[in-house]
């Protein structure tokens, strides 16, 4: 029997989204509503966007997670989608943690000791601590997952695509470090890697590289991290990141198919036509060479 949209659980059970910035958690509310199940939301203030009219949602504090976890509570909804883009990725200053959150930090202080990705998995693990079930943005909404091959019109030449081999494997190697996911490749030439500042910052520093009118050249490369849980934290392209891409003076941006969200392949495909670049899914067969 096929499952209904929305994920592959076939479930009414509701659903939490803690909501970071940018438009995947509304598009994942949007996905499990049509999927049959209610859906609760609490964004985190000063991250995420607005926009969840129609959803039962809070705005919330950094540090209430008590008050979260309440919330959640009083739904009833076990499952939770951690997704959305967050700016800061730190533990709330003592000034912004509620009541309820004291116990709960206080019993998880190994947390102030791991790196990006650590710090997202033990956040994880207090909300699996109290009942939950962390699902992935994936699984609720596939239909945002990048498919193999091209979004858009152009896809890389010869020459494009062995700079887009070797920033799979760079993109590889930087994330094993717990640095970023990405990476822009230009003539066979690691230019830049991405930093705890983001994709767009090093995307904006590279453009000031860029001699006036240059011709396109060059390759951003994104990949998770092979340590990531991607439950937690996929990497994500939309339209503005191709319009980044463009601006520095690219010629095409590179991720894993079915290992990277796409806000919406529509509007970045037309956004990649209109720039003239590429925007490019790598399947496992590729990955995999460039692996070697």
């Amino acid at each position: 029997m096929a499952c209904p949209a929305g994920g592959e659980r076939g479930t009414a059970e509701p659903l939490a989204i803690l909501a970071g910035g940018g438009a995947f958690p509304r598009l994942v509310a949007e996905a499990a509503r049509a999927g049959g199940r209610e859906v609760v939301i609490a964004a985190i203030r000063g991250e995420a966007d607005p926009g969840f009219e129609g959803f039962h949602h809070r705005f919330v504090g950094r540090g209430q997670l008590g008050a979260v976890l309440r919330f959640f509570r009083k739904s009833g909804a076990r499952d939770l989608v951690i997704v959305g883009g967050i700016r800061q990725r730190r533990l709330p200053r003592l000034d912004e943690i509620d009541l309820g959150a004291v116990w709960v930090l206080l019993t998880h202080l190994r947390i102030l000791r791991h790196g990006d990705d650590g710090l997202l998995r033990k956040i994880a693990r207090i909300f699996e601590s109290r009942g939950h079930r962390i699902v992935g943005a994936a699984e609720i909404a596939p239909h945002l997952l990048m498919p193999a091959g091209p979004l858009g019109t152009r896809i890389p030449d010869a020459a494009a695509q062995a700079d887009v081999a070797l920033g799979i494997a760079e993109a590889r190697a930087h994330g094993a470090c717990d640095l970023g996911q990405g990476v822009i490749v230009v003539d066979g030439r690691v230019a830049a890697r991405e930093g705890r500042e983001g994709t767009d910052a090093m995307l904006a520093a590279h453009a000031a590289t860029r001699p006036p009118g240059a011709p396109p050249r060059g390759v951003l490369v994104k990949c998770p991290k092979p340590m990531q849980d991607l439950r937690l934290d996929m990497p994500a392209i939309g339209p503005a990141t191709v319009a980044a891409a463009a601006a520095a003076g690219l010629a095409g941006v590179a991720v894993e198919a079915g290992g990277t969200l796409v806000a919406d392949r529509a509007a970045v495909a037309a956004a990649a036509d209109a720039a003239g670049l590429f925007v490019w899914g790598a399947d496992a067969a590729e990955t995999e060479r460039a692996g070697r």
